[in-house]
């Protein structure tokens, strides 16, 4: 089936164009209305700080105007979208988390910068931050993807192995983290095979919900707002993800069912974590409602290939 159509389509482009910030809005011309990546790229850099990071409510949940590890990925990811990971903006933006960088190779989510600034509970700020894979490994994943020749990648990529490899316990954001790593390192056996050992650990942990008609089965992981469960496709945003393995085609099926069901009467998806401010909020869904389209799209276009 279709899963992407022109109602959804189109419901979707006038809650962006109602309710969308521009950055948002320039991506979704690009993607779907034909646009150039300079509307996107001139929006990210209304986000871009002096020394190199992003701030100014990139990630929407980190407000002010001290640059944050865990904006990062917000940018990488329109970069990567548009082309532009080999420029300027790209090796900036290295340089920068090589100055941040903790003694075990990665960054951690947020700098203790953070601390005067609004922020969710949910998002501690402590006084000497360890690195983390939640950052890092979103962070590594496309330069990896790409190649980018920096020699913080390389350092970054070390501490992902050891992370993933030593992972037991985990939750949601973090093993997607994971995966998007495994997905983008160029030891793809070596990749599999901890794909493999992630994928038990999610599903005997049951942090994913693989039956939206049967909440009862998955668990919210421990400071997860209530019904903040993750479905096969937030593993798997793409079907070329080594997170597809560990489903069945029906378990992907009813997940994307359900996400494409989950758009509202405005056109847009919700936010499925901690509502902790209204203005986080309404900036936030419009990248949700992107990332929702963009998904259902990959799987379309995976399933005509196939045809």
């Amino acid at each position: 089936m279709t899963w992407v159509n022109d109602s959804m389509l189109d419901r979707a482009g006038r809650f962006l164009w109602t309710s969308g910030r521009v950055l948002e809005q320039r991506r979704y011309a690009f993607h779907f209305e034909g646009a150039g990546p300079e509307g996107p790229l001139a929006a990210l850099d209304g986000y871009a700080t002096a020394d190199g990071g992003h701030a100014f409510g990139l990630e929407p949940d980190v407000r002010g105007p001290a640059p944050q590890p865990i904006a990062v990925p917000s940018a990488l990811r329109v970069l990567a979208e548009t082309g532009a990971l080999h420029g300027e903006r790209a090796r900036r933006i290295c340089d920068w988390l090589a100055a941040h960088t903790t003694a075990e190779g990665g960054v951690p989510s947020v700098l203790p910068t953070l601390r005067r600034y609004p922020h969710p509970p949910f998002l501690p700020v402590p006084d000497d931050p360890a690195a983390d894979l939640l950052a890092t490994g979103q962070i590594a994943a496309p330069l990896l993807r790409a190649g980018i020749d920096h020699p913080w990648v390389a350092a970054a990529a070390d501490f992902c192995w050891r992370a993933v490899e030593h992972l037991e316990q985990t939750h949601p954001y973090e093993a997607g983290a994971a995966v998007a790593f495994l997905d983008a390192a160029p030891d793809r056996d070596r990749a599999r095979r901890q794909a493999r050992r992630l994928g038990e650990l999610v599903r005997e942990q049951r942090i994913v919900l693989v039956d939206p008609g049967h909440p009862e089965r998955a668990r919210v992981a421990p400071g997860y707002a209530p019904g903040e469960y993750h479905l096969p496709h937030d593993y798997a945003p793409t079907p070329d993800s080594l997170a597809r393995q560990w489903f069945t085609d029906r378990e992907v099926r009813r997940g994307l069912a359900h996400l494409a069901g989950l758009q509202q009467e405005d056109g847009g998806w919700p936010i499925r974590w901690a509502r902790w401010s209204p203005t986080t909020e309404v900036e936030a869904r419009p990248g949700v409602t992107l990332a929702a389209l963009l998904t259902l799209r990959a799987y379309d276009r995976a399933e005509q290939a196939r045809a």
